[in-house]
């Protein structure tokens, strides 16, 4: 810590920096037109980085200049235990290495405080019509997960800095939201502004605090967790000037689904964004958090809002302490970074959006940023007027709808972290429940709210038993359908799916519905408020118009509608008023973060690997072809993708079915199957999780097709030069038996999806050293770098359909790397022929390159710490 621009801070016992002061040296009258983002990292800057180079970095926020990284240290790391886990996984491993060239295994601890948050386990085996449902969920969870929870509790006793928030307490980013962030920080007497990163995408959530919180991969997230700055450049920030105000009936998920689509059409990717103007001023910050929650879906890589007096009601009724919340307005106050001290902020450009234009939609199906009017549903083809009846008539006849609404779940910190949208689904079951209505018997249901201090406040208002009657109790406090965790179905619903080939969807209030995700037998899936989900499951079949067409009819034969149950904008906000409390969230936060004192109990600092576990075992990353060279010559095409490929393709999260090679593999493990859980439980044993790889039945690899020559659905691949079609993972076996260095070819936006270290591990495992597309999404590429494999993108205009890419080539990538660098891909072809194509270098910084080079994050620092030792 510098003590350069270091000052008393006013009205308390603290110090503070002074970025102002540190920006106005370099170019007086510059601090007014500097962003919030550009504020909090130039102070990041001042106190934190060499103090003979703070100049040159604070040179690049002042002029927008993008030619020199510079460094952000984050004051914490947020984990849930998928990626938390892998990445100590990888800790334990790096433990084991240095322990094995003479290094001191203890001495590689996080550096920074990093928070572990249990919340990605729980799967809805029991639905929400069954009254046990919380307490059978989790005895499911801890059985099925008990090595995993082995080694999360170890970690928890053998490294230093590491927190646990056992299952069953809510998800990371609402428990973020509620309670972990103090919005100012204080440590060793000075304050700043909080920021972190989490291994999760939807990190941004807590921006809506005004916490620069940026969601990483599980490398990265280890990078930060070993005490190194997080360097990068300049970033794109964007103002979204907000006006108006949402229309009577319209909620905040309904908001978001707007402007998803809207922050998409207007290209957004990798940028700061920054809501401001009245429409932003007016909203909540449960509002402002299920929009900063989406940052993903849009594309951005933050989204902020500014500190003013909602952020400190929000944090008094959180119950935060009145000592931290004086301390929130005084810093911001001084550090400039109170909303009235932005009035001048400049932006590259500077969007708009009108909050009363927004209707009540929905998103889907397949992606979360195709928002889908509900006016709109028969137009587009998914309601069909003509079966308007058919939920009442498939019932009665015993046989469920075609389009029938199969889960039904209100999930997910982007819509449970907001009282209003939670109090408003309470109130139109409350509604629905006066009229007599039922949800239908084929739809699985469920309430798995990302905090307990959602039950005390739906019990306080009267409307958890509404919820109850409608098959919506609690399931859980966790991340579940919304992750791919809905469950099992009632094997006679399945059998009636599979038997009839229905077209069966979820409905669910969270913020991701790629196809396969959701669950294997929902052939697509549909984001809504929690409200509309409830009406969804009374309905029970997407073909149906919700604004036009009766729900079901009440005691004396009248129907129905939706806008009949839809409850009153004043009185949802008066329920919150009344019902959510500060004492609510002491009562469950309190106990949930006492400190701990130490028993003094020891463990052994290297991990004690179970050679049975599916779970956990010793990563492999120093051993075979990944501690060798790469080549970069002689590559052949694992698979040849389209665009928008996600890392859902790359490594699903959903269930393990029989069938697949991970499932065959666990059954010759001993397992059961209904003990195999799902793909992203079993991350920290790569054996398991390698045979995810492209494992997504959805998959569309073009170098697989059928005798009309369309690409064929599935997770395939075909080996060269022999041409055999086979599963994905056999073709990856079998090169991997051949030692055949492997690459990928994509199309544009390669990766989106959530912060999955797995889809960069899996194909670097499977000897991939390359891939080439048209464009990154940010933290996959960045996941890439640090597992070693070389991201590479084509020049505008060029793709794999221009090139005629087909699979049965040889490739070469030559040329010097260097971040940007212009490199050559050498396509060989079967012919003999041979075309050059120009391809830039995406190892976006020195840090990066670097690491590559390395062959990856912890072999970089692997390299360091020995270095150090010996030195010393």
């Amino acid at each position: 810590m510098n003590n350069q621009h270091r000052k008393p801070l006013s009205g308390t016992q603290l110090d503070w920096f002074d970025a102002r002061e540190a920006v106005e040296a370099i170019r007086p009258g510059a601090w007014a037109a500097l962003p919030y983002t550009a504020r909090v990292h130039a102070e990041n800057i001042v106190r934190r980085a060499d103090p003979a180079r703070i100049d040159d970095y604070l040179v690049q926020l002042v002029e927008r200049r993008r030619d020199l990284d510079f460094p952000w240290f984050p004051a914490r790391v947020v984990c849930h235990d998928i990626l938390g886990q892998t990445a100590l996984v990888d800790l334990a491993g790096l433990r084991d290495a240095i322990a094995e060239q003479g290094g001191d295994p203890a001495r590689v601890n996080p550096v920074v405080p990093v928070q572990l948050i249990v919340d990605h386990s729980l799967s809805v085996e029991c639905g929400g019509s069954d009254p046990d449902a919380f307490a059978g969920n989790r005895a499911i969870e801890d059985r099925r997960n008990a090595d995993r929870f082995h080694f999360i509790d170890w970690t928890k006793r053998a490294f230093r800095n590491v927190d646990v928030i056992p299952p069953g307490n809510g998800i990371m980013h609402q428990i973020n939201l509620e309670k972990m962030s103090p919005v100012v920080y204080v440590q060793e007497g000075v304050a700043f502004p909080d920021t972190c990163v989490g291994t999760d995408s939807h990190t941004p959530h807590v921006d809506a605090l005004g916490v620069i919180a940026v969601g990483v991969g599980g490398l990265e997230a280890e990078n930060v967790m070993l005490g190194r700055a997080s360097w990068m450049r300049t970033p794109d920030m964007v103002g979204v000037e907000l006006a108006g105000r949402p229309a009577p009936g319209i909620t905040a998920t309904d908001v978001v689904l707007a402007l998803t689509e809207f922050l998409r059409q207007q290209k957004v990717v990798g940028a700061y964004l920054e809501f401001r103007g009245p429409g932003a001023a007016a909203l909540t910050v449960g509002d402002r958090a299920t929009i900063s929650n989406m940052a993903p879906e849009y594309g951005a890589t933050a989204a902020m809002f500014f500190i003013d007096d909602n952020t400190l009601d929000y944090l008094r009724l959180t119950g935060r302490e009145d000592a931290q919340v004086a301390l929130v307005e005084t810093y911001a106050k001084a550090a400039g970074l109170w909303a009235d001290d932005l009035a001048q902020a400049r932006y590259e450009r500077t969007l708009h959006f009108d909050l009363s234009s927004v209707v009540r939609n929905m998103a889907g199906p397949s992606n979360p940023h195709r928002r889908l009017p509900t006016s709109a549903l028969a137009e587009r083809g998914i309601a069909d007027a003509g079966k308007r009846d058919a939920g009442v008539a498939g019932e009665a006849q015993g046989l469920m709808p075609d389009g029938a609404v199969i889960i039904a779940a209100i999930t997910s910190c982007t819509n449970t972290s907001n009282p209003r949208n939670v109090i408003a689904a309470g109130l139109l079951a409350r509604n629905a429940n006066a009229k007599g209505l039922l949800r239908k018997p084929w739809v699985k249901s469920s309430l798995a709210p990302g905090s307990k201090a959602v039950q005390l406040y739906l019990e306080e208002a009267g409307l958890l038993g509404e919820l109850e009657r409608l098959g919506f109790g609690i399931v859980g406090f966790a991340c579940t359908t919304c992750n791919g965790m809905s469950g099992a179905l009632d094997p006679a619903i399945q059998k009636e799916i599979v038997e009839r080939d229905l077209y069966s969807v979820a409905v669910l209030s969270g913020n991701r519905n790629f196809d396969g995700r959701i669950h294997p037998h929902a052939k697509q899936a549909f984001l809504a408020s929690p409200p509309l989900v409830i009406a969804y499951a009374i309905a029970g079949t997407i073909r149906f118009d919700i604004e036009k067409d009766a729900l079901g009819f009440d005691a004396e034969g009248e129907p129905v509608t939706l806008k009949d149950l839809w409850p009153d904008d004043a009185e949802i906000d008066a329920v919150v008023k009344a019902s959510v409390k500060p004492e609510q969230y002491r009562q469950v936060y309190g106990p949930m973060f006492k400190l701990q004192v130490d028993s003094g109990e020891r463990v052994s600092p290297l991990y004690d690997w179970r050679p049975q576990s599916t779970y956990i075992r010793r990563p492999p990353y120093w051993e075979g072809a990944l501690a060798g060279e790469r080549t970069l010559r002689g590559l052949r095409a694992l698979a040849v993708l389209g665009d928008n490929i996600t890392t859902d393709h790359l490594s699903p999260s959903n269930a393990i079915q029989a069938a697949s090679a991970a499932g065959e593999y666990l059954a010759s493990m001993g397992l059961p199957e209904e003990d195999f859980n799902s793909y992203a439980t079993h991350r920290g044993d790569h054996l398991t999780a390698q045979r995810a790889t492209f494992a997504n039945p959805k998959l569309l690899n073009e170098m697989v097709r059928d005798a009309e020559g369309n690409v064929v659905q599935g997770s395939l691949a075909r080996i060269e030069p022999e041409g055999e079609v086979v599963r994905m993972w056999e073709a990856i076996e079998t090169y991997m038996q051949r030692r055949q260095p492997l690459l990928i070819i994509a199309g544009a936006d390669y990766g989106q999806g959530s912060s999955r270290d797995w889809a960069a591990k899996g194909v670097r495992l499977a000897g991939v050293e390359a891939i080439v597309a048209e464009g990154f999404e940010r933290i996959h590429r960045t996941n890439l770098v640090g597992m070693g494999v070389l991201p590479l993108e084509f020049e505008a205009g060029t793709t794999r359909l221009t090139l005629g890419i087909d699979g049965s080539e040889t490739f070469d990538v030559v040329g010097a790397r260097a971040p940007g660098s212009s490199m050559t891909l050498v396509i060989r072809r079967k012919d003999g022929e041979a075309v050059e194509v120009p391809v830039t270098c995406r190892l976006d910084s020195d840090e990066e390159q670097s690491i590559y080079e390395a062959g990856g994050v912890l072999q970089r620092f692997a390299q360091d710490f020995l270095a150090q030792a010996k030195a010393a």
